[in-house]
C-alpha cells in the first residue's frame, strides 16, 4: 500500500515572467489542497548576472525589481490562504561552471526542504530575465521530489 503524498513545502522557481506568475498559481493550489507553504525562488537570469558581476547592473535595483514580482506571489498565496516565503538565486556564474537555473531550484529545493516542485515550462518569449524555461528540463531529469510542469 503506498502511503499518502505529504507536502509542507511547495517550491515555484519565478522569473518575473507571465509563465511563472501562472506556475505560482499552481503551486498556491497545491499548497492549499496539502496544507502546505509556499516557496518563490527568483532565478536572475545570464545578462543580469554578468551585468551585476561586471559592474554594469546595480544589484539593489535588480533586488527592487524582483521584491516587486514577489509582492505579486505574496498576493497569489494570500488569495489561496497560504503562507509564503522568497529568495533569490543567481542562474548562472561567470566563475562556477555547474551554476545554471536547474542547478540553482535543485539546490534551493534541497535548502528549504521542499516536497514538491512546480515550474513553468512553456517556451519563453527571451526577454531578459526570463531563464526557467532552461531549467525545466534539469529540474524534470534530476528533482528528487514530485514536479508539476506547467
Amino acid at each position: 500500500m503506498t502511503e499518502p503524498l505529504e507536502v509542507d513545502t511547495v517550491l515555484v522557481p519565478v522569473d518575473g515572467s507571465d509563465e511563472s506568475v501562472e506556475a505560482v498559481e499552481y503551486a498556491a493550489a497545491v499548497a492549499e489542497q496539502y496544507g502546505a507553504e509556499v516557496h518563490a525562488l527568483y532565478v536572475l537570469g545570464e545578462e543580469i548576472v554578468r551585468g551585476i558581476e561586471g559592474g554594469a547592473v546595480d544589484e539593489d535595483d535588480v533586488l527592487a525589481d524582483t521584491e516587486t514580482f514577489m509582492d505579486t506571489v505574496r498576493d497569489l498565496a494570500e488569495e489561496y490562504g497560504v503562507a509564503v516565503s522568497t529568495s533569490n538565486a543567481y542562474g548562472f556564474s561567470t566563475t562556477r561552471k555547474t551554476q545554471h537555473p536547474g542547478s540553482a531550484v535543485l539546490d534551493t529545493a534541497e535548502d528549504v526542504d521542499a516536497d514538491f516542485l512546480v515550474i513553468p515550462r512553456e517556451p519563453l518569449s527571451g526577454e531578459p530575465g526570463e531563464v526557467l524555461e532552461k531549467a525545466a528540463e534539469y529540474v524534470l531529469l534530476y528533482a528528487s521530489q514530485p514536479v508539476l510542469s506547467v
